[in-house]
């Protein structure tokens, strides 16, 4: 896979995400299907979309005792999604695990890749409230290591962070890359932010737009101008 743009379909019924994506008549998005959606509408809404020809990272953000992440991660891998991932936190041991269930009898599988720290996550908050002290740039390379140790395919960092991992963990551990935002639009929740034409300069390999497409008046261009800016 090269570099692309994924929209993050963060919506409430399969309904709206499957009238959402109807307007798009041309290229097919690859598509996030996140915690929202997947809770609303189960595996049915992921089969549904991919065969629409979507290719699909599913983000449910795993994290729990090595056991039952390997067991959820065996029933993950019977859809046919091209992406999924877990938080890095977990442990070197829980993403281990996370592989070997996600892994199928033939060795085939989807990209499995850690979240290091959310980008709604300031350093401020991260020192007073998860007591974790380090600079957030070094716990990002840190939780980065740790998945490429683990056998992961790469991270979701901020691109502010993408550049770092590669040089810690090579060029082809993938950042995918949330907090996206048009240089003329807003920030909403995120804290940690950058156009698409920055973070494909910092070197993220994929970028996550929700709002600033989905929201927009005129979606399929918001969402071109997107591709012109990260892929073109």
């Amino acid at each position: 896979m090269g570099k692309d743009v994924i929209v993050a379909c963060d919506f409430a019924s399969g309904k709206e995400a499957l009238a959402f994506l109807d307007r798009f008549t041309g290229r097919k998005p690859f598509v996030k299907i996140g915690m929202e959606l997947f809770y609303a509408e189960g595996p049915a809404i992921v089969r549904e979309i991919k065969a629409r020809g979507h290719k699909i990272f599913l983000d449910l953000k795993l994290h729990d005792i090595p056991n039952t992440v390997r067991k959820s991660m065996a029933v993950l891998s019977g859809l046919d999604v091209d992406m999924t991932n877990l938080h890095a936190a977990g442990t070197v041991q829980m993403m281990e695990a996370a592989l070997e269930g996600l892994t199928r009898p033939d060795g085939t599988r989807p990209l499995l890749i850690a979240v290091t720290q959310l980008t709604s996550t300031s350093e401020e908050r991260m020192r007073e409230e998860l007591l974790i002290r380090e600079p957030i740039g070094e716990v990002v390379m840190h939780y980065a290591q740790n998945a490429k140790r683990a056998g992961l395919d790469g991270v979701v960092c901020s691109p502010l962070e993408a550049r770092g991992v590669h040089e810690a963990c090579g060029a082809a551990f993938l950042t995918v890359t949330p907090g996206v935002r048009f240089a003329d639009g807003e920030k909403g929740d995120q804290v940690r932010v950058m156009t698409p034409e920055q973070a494909r300069l910092v070197g993220s390999d994929y970028i996550v737009v929700g709002r600033p497409i989905t929201a927009a008046s005129d979606p399929v261009a918001a969402y071109e101008r997107c591709v012109r800016e990260f892929v073109d």
